[in-house]
């Protein structure tokens, strides 16, 4: 519970003795159960998940109107609460946003960031932001763009299976099947996680990408027609020294096949 009344669910994976504590930051609609595909990858390489719920999902309280950068006090709640003092972040899709924020915010704290198929920040300069974009993609966030009636609306569209690509659904029935039930449980209380996730892509963030001052990694696929890759390219260009990955043949859901890479790398960073 924390002092504003809300509850903030969050969950804990890996050993107790490991020498990275690793928050991550769950992709909308998700919940923030850590990705199961890199538990154990994860665990060898003596990293420890902490994860929470994002308002209005699994177990945490709504707050409407929430801008990403409020993911920051919620992940210093959790950390107290846990006894952790420094820790790295990661995140996909959704998640990545939130996991800058916390990059942005808590220079004191986070050691390294990795973020995977992010945003940029909505009307970023010099960025194409709707560019290449699914239908699907694209119609959400720009209802989204239009206001809460909008987006409630387009929230009851059936999802545009365009939006991944062929190897992106090779990786769902594969390796990354994981996600079928992080969305479900993601959507089983309604879309309010999603739809307040979507608005807040689509506001003022609550930070400036250009001040983030730990070492970062972003990551994206190049096919990916949910986040075009040139919104992982304008944050490589931003963030102050940022690592930049791009790997051609892949989408929004198969760069993650990547991911033990990531880990190795936040290892090394942090």
């Amino acid at each position: 519970m924390l002092t504003d009344g809300r509850t903030v669910h969050w969950y804990a994976d890996g050993p107790d003795d490991a020498s990275l504590t690793l928050f991550w930051h769950h992709g909308t609609p998700n919940i923030g159960q850590p990705p199961g595909p890199l538990v154990r990858p994860a665990t060898e390489r003596g990293i420890r998940w902490i994860a929470l719920d994002r308002p209005g999902y699994g177990g945490s309280t709504r707050a409407p109107g929430r801008a990403v950068a409020d993911v920051v006090g919620d992940v210093v709640a959790v950390a107290d609460a846990r006894g952790v003092g420094r820790f790295a972040v990661a995140g996909h899709s959704g998640g990545g946003p939130h996991a800058l924020a916390c990059a942005a915010l808590l220079p004191e704290r986070v050691r390294a960031c990795v973020a995977v198929g992010g945003l940029a920040p909505y009307g970023a300069e010099g960025l194409d932001w709707f560019g290449g974009m699914s239908d699907g993609s694209r119609g959400e966030l720009e209802a989204a763009a239009l206001g809460p009636a909008a987006l409630a609306a387009q929230a009851e569209a059936e999802f545009d299976a365009s939006s991944f690509t062929p190897a992106d659904h090779e990786a769902l029935r594969g390796p990354w099947k994981w996600f079928s039930g992080i969305v479900e449980a993601g959507l089983a209380h309604g879309p309010d996680g999603m739809v307040d996730d979507d608005l807040a892509y689509v506001a003022d963030w609550g930070f400036s990408p250009a001040v983030i001052d730990v070492p970062v990694l972003l990551a994206h696929g190049g096919r990916d027609r949910m986040v075009p890759y040139t919104h992982g390219e304008w944050l490589a260009r931003t963030v102050p020294a940022a690592g930049w990955r791009l790997f051609p043949d892949d989408g929004h859901i198969s760069v993650l096949l990547h991911a033990e890479t990531f880990l190795d790398w936040l290892v090394e960073a942090a």
